[in-house]
């Protein structure tokens, strides 16, 4: 029997790259056999950097595993695309989980737009968050700017129980597996080491930071040197575990560390509904204030700074974690921005690109927000006279130098915490370490200068 007889509907996704939980997927179903589609977008793999692309594959090559070779993989314009093969399956609807991003809703209308022009509807259920971005609203009806009080309204609020199990499902299609026409090659990513991808592996990780860390999450969450928290954020990036199953866990834990966990989930879903509001806030100031700032152009300190050779042991052991796993402790995330962008004067957009590109769980909101957070520009901002001394947060958060030691080989012969200052020990350049490429006392004072200057 032919693909067109069997389809009565597409699956399309995107950012739900898995089977249970997903509300979508049961909607479809309900209209009979189910074609999965992926669409390879070149308006976002073009800017994806490489580790975020094989990630991607390997993910979609887990599901592609899950659904019996069946996912339908094909590039180009998705309203071109998904109208083509929606009418080659011989399908009136296209279920998709709802896209929150700037672009991804104005990509849906097109594809909704160029649907409707032959028939067909485009059908949106559900969303990658526990509540939907634009859904929690302050007393006034407006949108929250502080996340203290969303996250009041947040919690008050609740979120729908996990989705039920999809059953048995009547795929059809077949992309021709990970060797069909349309699979794009893997990047090469050198010694970089991505973790396994996929909606079991998501489900395995989860199991096993709820009966080891779970509990003592809320001390250990700072600690770089302690595998003390998920590492789950790439597998909520791209669906492959929806934050509504972790809620509906968490239910069953109560400790501090389960209701600390429980607040940064709800950071995710703050920033995204911040995004909804404000889509500018991906590249412009949330608070303009601090516009007036003047920075410097990115030049071979960035370079120093991206790489992990500016001197200063955690900033470089946080940028070198970036570039070995494609992850870094969020914890050393702030210290090693605050120095970008208040040692080294470098605007927030720079190092919030730097993160897109290395990053495998780049996500534009809550990754761009952070930065403007540090920046002192976003919302809940911390100061910009906030300013990190990256040797005293080396030596609060990484006290045994564990941490720096694991990702900077030259300064593995210092021991305890006086690998922070090298520059205390005799033999700390021994091993090729560089020096420090600027002095933090004075890049502080001119920091703050200029911040009096904006403040007038």
């Amino acid at each position: 029997m032919t693909a067109r007889a069997e389809s009565s509907s597409v699956l399309w996704f995107r950012r739900d790259l898995r089977l249970h939980d997903h509300p979508a997927l049961l909607a479809a179903a309900a209209d009979g056999a189910v074609l999965p589609l992926f669409v390879v977008d070149p308006a976002l793999w073009r800017p994806s950097g490489d580790v975020r692309r094989a990630y991607l594959l390997r993910s979609l090559r887990a599901l592609d595993a899950r659904l019996g070779g069946h996912l339908v993989v094909e590039a180009g314009d998705p309203a071109e695309v998904v109208d083509r093969v929606a009418a080659r399956a011989g399908a009136r609807r296209v279920h998709v989980t709802a896209d929150a991003g700037p672009y991804g809703r104005r990509r849906d209308d097109a594809v909704a737009r160029a649907l409707a022009a032959h028939g067909r509807e485009l059908v949106r259920t559900g969303t990658p968050y526990a509540i939907g971005p634009g859904t929690v609203l302050n007393g006034s009806g407006k949108p929250f700017q502080v996340f203290t009080p969303f996250s009041r309204a947040w919690a008050a609020h609740g979120w729908p129980a996990p989705a039920d199990d999809p059953g048995e499902v009547r795929w059809t299609g077949g992309g021709g597996g990970v060797d069909g026409p349309h699979w794009p090659e893997e990047p090469d990513l050198g010694d970089l080491e991505l973790p396994e991808a996929g909606e079991d592996a998501a489900h395995r990780r989860w199991a096993d930071f709820r009966a080891h860390a779970l509990a003592g999450y809320a001390d250990e969450r700072d600690r770089p040197d302690h595998d003390g928290t998920s590492q789950l954020s790439h597998a909520l990036k791209w669906g492959e575990v929806h934050p509504r199953t972790l809620l509906a866990d968490l239910r069953r834990h109560r400790s501090p560390g389960a209701d600390t966990f429980r607040t940064e989930l709800c950071w995710r879903d703050f920033y995204a509904d911040v995004l909804w509001h404000r889509p500018d806030s991906a590249r412009e100031y949330y608070k303009p204030q601090l516009a007036g700032l003047r920075y410097a152009e990115p030049g071979e300190q960035f370079e120093a700074w991206s790489q992990g050779r500016t001197g200063y042991p955690i900033v470089d052991a946080g940028m070198r974690q970036m570039r070995s796993v494609g992850w870094v402790h969020n914890r050393v995330r702030m210290i090693v921005a605050s120095f970008l962008v208040k040692d080294l004067h470098v605007e927030w957009q720079h190092g919030g690109r730097e993160f897109m590109r290395w990053l495998r769980d780049g996500d534009l909101a809550s990754n761009m927000h952070g930065w403007q957070w540090v920046a002192g520009s976003g919302t809940d901002a911390s100061p910009f006279f906030r300013v990190f001394n990256p040797v005293t947060q080396g030596q609060r958060f990484d006290p045994s130098g564990d941490y720096v030691r694991q990702h900077v080989p030259e300064l593995r012969h210092l021991p305890g915490r006086s690998v922070h200052t090298p520059w205390e020990a005799a033999d700390g350049y021994a091993h090729g370490y560089p020096e420090r490429i600027v002095d933090h006392a004075h890049e502080r004072r001119v920091a703050l200068a200029e911040y009096a200057r904006v403040r007038g």
